[in-house]
């Protein structure tokens, strides 16, 4: 797999020539045994990272009244997460974008195969459960010419009901192009998730929101830039969606704990149906550096398989245009009278 194509691919696409260097280089050594470790004082405070607080020439903290962590008798800042376990899914919310930084969904050939959900009972909700000062809000979207794009798909979700009206809350939600993407390439994404429990009786996605570097074309300076939806502004547009698959129990061979592990990065733009869904392939330490996220590092390198090696991995393109609803019937107008 040649990151260029992955590269050339994007940059195709209108995504722009976004930083793609550190994306791909060579993952980081832990810093985790080189790294300046904090000692607590004589008072049990924490020291300055790499001294110690009684070390020759310098003056002891006890002695300087220091304590930064009495603020916090006024309450912890945070960052704080919005953890929701759903019934298809699990995600985290991310309040200062207003938007999920995560969705980890299960799909099992049962699930799919049990469709007692309609998405014709569902419709689009603010989550109560984030404090109402960080809530995404219905009208932030309202003309604002994205769609709200889901996440956790309604269409894993059908069997019941309840999972269903789930992946309608706005913390399952973020703002995607309509028209070539949320309705078409994305959507042909999520379907091709869906085939791979034909093929594997366990299928497990991580998906997500990317917010990658471009140069900007003004001042040639790399740059992060996304826009805001709501009044005041407030709800994050992603410039990339990830989605990070792991595929367990395959038919062939069921008791193996061995999985196959794909990982793949589009931008929020209009793609061409023709473009290969490869071109998006990464490595999921590309992935972990540009999210903050700690991925699969449990799973050991010799159980794991690479997912396009096992599988072709292509999208079947398919009409996911709502239906429309027949037009209604109106009684013909009698004809004008004619004066005589």
């Amino acid at each position: 797999m040649s990151y260029r194509s992955i590269v050339g691919g994007l940059s195709g696409l209108g995504a722009g020539s976004f930083v793609v260097a550190s994306f791909w280089r060579n993952p980081f050594k832990s810093s985790d045994q080189n790294s300046t470790k904090t000692s607590p004082d004589e008072t049990g405070r924490a020291g300055v990272p790499g001294k110690s607080s009684g070390s020759e020439g310098n003056v002891p903290l006890r002695n300087l009244n220091v304590n930064p962590s009495g603020f916090f008798r006024y309450g912890f800042p945070g960052p704080i997460h919005d953890l929701k376990n759903r019934e298809e899914f699990v995600s985290c919310y991310d309040r200062q974008n207003r938007i999920p930084y995560w969705v980890v969904e299960h799909i099992t050939p049962q699930s799919l195969k049990n469709k007692t959900g309609d998405r014709k009972n569902s419709f689009f909700k603010e989550d109560e459960g984030v404090p109402e000062t960080f809530r995404a809000r219905l009208k932030d979207y309202f003309r604002s010419g994205y769609d709200r794009g889901h996440l956790a798909p309604a269409a894993n979700a059908k069997f019941s009901q309840q999972a269903m009206d789930e992946t309608f809350f706005l913390s399952n939600i973020c703002p995607q192009v309509g028209e070539g993407f949320n309705r078409d390439y994305w959507a042909h994404l999520e379907y091709f998730c869906r085939q791979l429990t034909e093929k594997y009786g366990s299928v497990r996605i991580l998906t997500g929101p990317l917010f990658l570097p471009k140069r900007d074309p003004v001042d040639g300076k790399i740059k992060v830039t996304y826009e805001v939806l709501g009044n005041p502004p407030t709800v994050a547009v992603p410039t990339h969606f990830y989605k990070l698959i792991v595929a367990e129990n395959p038919v062939k061979n069921p008791t193996t704990d061995v999985v196959a592990v794909g990982a793949f990065v589009l931008p929020n733009d209009s793609i061409s149906n023709d473009t290969k869904l490869t071109d998006f392939e990464v490595p999921v330490d590309a992935i972990s550096r540009s999210t903050g996220l700690q991925l699969l590092q449990k799973l050991p390198e010799n159980k794991k398989l690479e997912l396009c090696k096992e599988v072709d991995c292509h999208i079947v393109v398919r009409d996911f245009k709502k239906a429309l609803p027949e037009p209604k019937k109106y009684p013909a107008l009698p004809p004008p009278r004619t004066s005589s």
